[in-house]
């Protein structure tokens, strides 16, 4: 059995691996082998950022699963392995204590206009300007996952009040004042100040956030994008940030990555842009391994896979959902 790797990943690690898995050869790819590597592969680990022959890969049918090394599955639920029986499983809520942070920065800075401060901080300006309070908003959050639950936990204790969406009809936690299936989006965005977007990226969620459904977002409004970027229009967005009829935008994720040079996004003073680190941590690595290493003990003894994907949907079925 061939297990094949890409991420980065310690020989130590690589040995944590073979110990769960003593009988296999382990091939620790990288971006650079994993478009030949993987026609070899019983298991994929890893996260490729490069084109791979998955159209050869699911022909050949030798794969026979899949873990993802991030939440994230557009880099590998393409049509062929969506239609073929090779079981894929995803790291959700793996890293949502580092989504969650990424969310409470982008969300306090933008509110408290620090895009605004640290340009005053780079011409040496001493003097006050504008800010907003987060206290008393309505914040919504699309998306109620292992990230979008975690970033409703951490802002739980201001005691806002707090709406959520989900795909599926999940139990609404106390700290939850209302709970809505998808297709009360339009209801969430009328009646929040801030919308914070915890989606997967797939068919249905593509372009969720584009000009019709800004119009709906209150005029002042904030929106936090720790998602995807291609969730957004963002040519949108720029627009209803032009215009003032929203306050202010955090960003993780951008709908081009790295966002080009000539994006108007740079240069607006009530937005907040990172380059896609929501999910980084110096345990990011060693917490993948331990899952893949569970998973796989899961996987050689015929047992449930922890996050089994939907694939059709891009995103595990939580345990407890009413369907």
């Amino acid at each position: 059995m061939n297990i094949v790797l890409c991420f980065p990943i310690e020989d130590s690690q690589i040995k944590q691996i073979q110990e769960a898995a003593p009988s296999a050869a382990i091939i620790n790819a990288g971006q650079e082998g994993i478009s030949s590597a993987i026609l070899q592969a019983d298991i994929f680990c890893g996260h490729a950022k490069v084109p791979v022959p998955w159209d050869d890969v699911v022909r050949q049918g030798r794969l026979k699963w899949i873990q993802s090394s991030a939440a994230g599955l557009d880099h590998c639920l393409v049509p062929p392995v969506i239609a073929s029986d090779i079981p894929v499983t995803s790291a959700s809520g793996l890293f949502a204590n580092q989504v969650a942070e990424q969310t409470m920065a982008l969300l306090y800075g933008v509110v408290r206009s620090i895009p605004v401060f640290a340009r005053a901080t780079a011409a040496k300006e001493f003097i006050r300007r504008p800010t907003d309070d987060l206290h008393g908003k309505t914040i919504g959050i699309v998306g109620f996952g292992g990230n979008g639950k975690r970033i409703a936990e951490c802002l739980a204790p201001l005691g806002n009040r707090m709406i959520a969406t989900d795909y599926w009809q999940r139990p609404c936690p106390e700290y939850i004042d209302e709970m809505w299936t998808s297709d009360k989006l339009p209801q969430l965005l009328q009646q929040s100040d801030v919308v914070i977007l915890a989606v997967p990226l797939n068919d249905q969620t593509y372009y969720l956030m584009g000009a019709q459904q800004f119009a709906q977002m209150k005029k002042g409004s904030y929106l936090i994008n720790v998602a995807r970027g291609p969730v957004v229009d963002e040519s949108a967005l720029i627009a209803v940030l032009q215009s003032g009829h929203l306050r202010g935008a955090g960003l993780d994720v951008t709908e081009i990555e790295p966002l080009p040079e000539s994006s108007p996004l740079w240069e607006m003073p009530n937005v907040m842009i990172t380059p896609h680190v929501g999910a980084q941590s110096a345990q990011r690595v060693p917490d993948t391994v331990d899952f893949f290493c569970e998973n796989l003990r899961r996987f050689q003894q015929g047992q449930t896979l922890m996050n089994l994907v939907e694939k059709p949907l891009g995103f595990p079925k939580p345990l407890t959902v009413e369907v």
